[in-house]
């Protein structure tokens, strides 16, 4: 069960051990040139995300010149969640909006369209079509309320797109409606037999799968023969036990390609027999489960990307064109992740994205033909990887003998023994960390902390079972993970067990006072950003949907069952300093979390620092709000755990021995 709970990530620190090294922040806190890029089918453009502070802005360029000829954002908070090129000339933009750099975008809803010089820019459907309060010159078609989200884009069809439609109900029913890209026109084409619906379809445009989740948090699939035909459950995970997700279909539309999750390790993926529902695997790894479709021509699904000790490529068939491409970006980029994000209808042009645990990402145009890569641009090309620290992976057993796995990151030239920083993950439920550049973790091992991240039970990754050994888990045996990462780590040798920091966001921010509470003489101090302290209150706030219920009853508990677990009524059994940082506009995780933690350590005579700007949310946009965050935790880590602890320690022993 993949879903999405308060997101996380990570943060900053300082010097170290006998002299403090000075650590600018500014790059650290600095955004992204681009995020996303997209060759257009005929290769003529490509469009790409670009974020800034608050929001982000879709570009598109004309290669011939180089020269920008089209732009469109809207207002603060406002984010371009997905873009498509749905024709050679034209791109359908889906927006979301978040307040907060660690927050998930919501989708609003609102499909827009752009051409590629920038003309004829229309909002096509959605909840804001009544009333255009953007600022911009766009205009609005039907007036129907309802969200959409683009389902299919119709290759060969520049004129139409299939999109889903709800109302804007919690737990609605979908449909899926036929849209004419130009004029806004829409046309009923099938609804859903499931609520909270996601469609696919073959490559005729037909729609052929459909999975939902009902209002008991059930996953349920659906499969239909033919347009026109009946729907037919082919799974229904109360009675299975598992979860599966259609992918895509084979050029032919004769196989469906299915993940299914396993009773036992990480998820296959499975080709069906449309004609006879015969199944065989045709892919799974080891250790981990397939974390993104690789497509070749036509959307055809042909591998998987693994997030495993390394992210790696697995392949159906690895003699086809499509593994051999791999195979050959690989070997010319060698300790990279390498990723075609895009191609040319033809095949000839691809965009290639090359990326690893020191490098934040570089975009290749490939031609297929020649054979030649020529760099375009790259994420922030003011870090160099051969200066950035190496992330590790590591597996280790719990103390019930489960197999965990993680990464650990330490300074260039490093040694033993050293402070470190542990950082859960938020979420929790189905995220985990990764292999891959982070710049936060990368300010750490540069400040001379090692850094131990851990994908506890309850992450994503790793299969049903590992994620659903989570359930209902907060405090507990979740946390046991992470006290047994860290105890993993000095018993390496790589952490000083006398100089250790948890520190996490959102789920992080829990599990770092949790962790303190729980082992008070395991850390020497926790910082919790933008984190859940009284569980109970939270879950109990309002405006879940019925789906939502369920699944909170079902992974976290009932209110009633996590008074225990909750760090702000433990706040006595915490011992060590603790710095509080939070967003008064968070409407993931609300400000008054962190304020009724800073109550209750003050009342129990712990000491506290606090950072809260009232003008962020679930984590800070704004750069110079970044810097004084990660300033002041340099600070906080370095009087703690760092060189100034260290200096402070050897006085007090000098002054003793005297």
């Amino acid at each position: 069960m993949k879903r999405w709970m308060p997101g996380v990530l990570l943060a900053v620190a300082v010097a170290f051990p006998c002299a403090a090294v000075t650590v600018d922040v500014a790059p650290y806190a600095k955004r992204d040139d681009f995020e996303t890029i997209k060759l257009s089918p005929n290769g003529d453009y490509y469009a790409a995300t670009v974020p800034m502070e608050g929001k982000s802005v879709l570009l598109v360029v004309h290669r011939s010149d180089n020269k920008a000829s089209a732009g469109f954002s809207l207002g603060k908070n406002t984010y371009v969640a997905h873009f498509d090129w749905v024709s050679p000339k034209r791109l359908v933009i889906s927006m979301g909006r978040k307040f907060g750099a660690l927050d998930q975008p919501e989708l609003t809803g609102n499909l827009y369209a752009i051409n590629a010089d920038g003309s004829d820019s229309q909002l096509l459907v959605g909840p804001d079509v009544a009333q255009m309060s953007t600022g911009t010159h766009i205009q609005g078609r039907t007036t129907e309320r309802v969200a959409a989200f683009l389902v299919d884009d119709l290759p060969g069809d520049d004129q139409n797109v299939l999109v889903s439609v709800s109302p804007f109900d919690a737990d609605a029913f979908s449909r899926v409606d036929r849209l004419d890209v130009v004029t806004g026109r829409r046309m009923p084409v099938v609804t859903a037999p499931v609520r909270n619906a996601r469609f696919m379809t073959d490559h005729h445009g037909v729609v052929r799968f459909v999975i939902g989740v009902d209002m008991s948090d059930v996953q349920r699939l659906y499969y239909r023969a033919a347009d026109k035909a009946d729907w037919v459950e082919i799974n229904n995970e109360l009675s299975s036990g598992h979860a599966e997700w259609p992918l895509g279909f084979s050029a032919d539309d004769r196989t469906a390609y299915i993940q299914v999750e396993q009773s036992s390790g990480p998820d296959a993926i499975v080709a069906m027999d449309v004609a006879t529902n015969a199944r065989r695997q045709v892919l799974r790894d080891d250790e981990a489960d397939p974390a993104a479709i690789i497509h070749g021509l036509n959307n055809v699904p042909v591998g998987a990307m693994v997030m495993g000790n390394k992210t790696h490529t697995l392949f159906f068939d690895p003699g086809s064109p499509d593994a051999r491409l791999y195979r050959s970006l690989e070997a010319a980029f060698p300790g990279n992740t390498v990723a075609i994000t895009s191609r040319t209808t033809d095949g000839h042009q691809v965009m290639v994205s090359v990326s690893s645990d020191r490098n934040p990402g570089d975009f290749y145009l490939f031609d297929t033909v020649a054979k030649k890569a020529d760099h375009l641009v790259s994420r922030r090309d003011w870090f160099d990887p051969e200066a950035m620290a190496s992330v590790q992976p590591f597996n280790f057993k719990a103390r019930d003998g489960m197999t965990l796995y993680g990464y650990v990151t330490t300074p260039r030239g490093a040694g033993k023994n050293l402070p470190m920083v542990v950082l859960p993950h938020g979420g929790p439920f189905g995220i985990s960390d990764e292999w891959a550049f982070d710049p936060e973790i990368q300010m750490l091992a540069s400040a001379g902390y090692a850094v131990l991240q851990v994908n506890f039970r309850g992450s994503g990754e790793h299969g049903r079972a590992y994620q659903h050994a989570g359930m209902r888990q907060w405090g507990r045996t979740m946390q046991d993970d992470v006290t047994d990462a860290t105890r993993w780590a000095i018993s390496q040798g790589i952490a000083d067990g006398r100089r250790i920091c948890i520190y996490g966001a959102s789920y992080g921010g829990y599990a770092a006072l949790m962790g303190s509470a729980k082992e008070p003489g395991l850390y020497r101090c926790a910082v919790g950003y933008v984190g859940v302290y009284d569980v109970p209150a939270w879950i109990s706030k309002g405006g879940w949907a019925n789906s939502s219920k369920a699944y909170l009853d079902n992974w976290v508990g009932k209110p009633s069952d996590l008074v225990s677990v909750s760090p702000v009524r433990l706040a006595s059994q915490i011992k060590v300093p603790v710095l509080l940082v939070a967003g008064g506009q968070d409407e993931r995780v609300p400000i008054e979390q962190s304020e009724a933690m800073e109550k209750a350590l003050r009342a129990a005579g712990v000491p506290v620092e606090t950072l809260f700007i009232r003008t962020e949310g679930h984590g800070f946009f704004v750069e110079d709000h970044k810097k004084q965050f990660y300033n002041q935790l340099l600070g906080f880590l370095d009087k703690n755990i760092g060189p100034a602890a260290t200096a402070s320690a050897g006085a007090s022993t000098a002054a003793t021995q005297h």
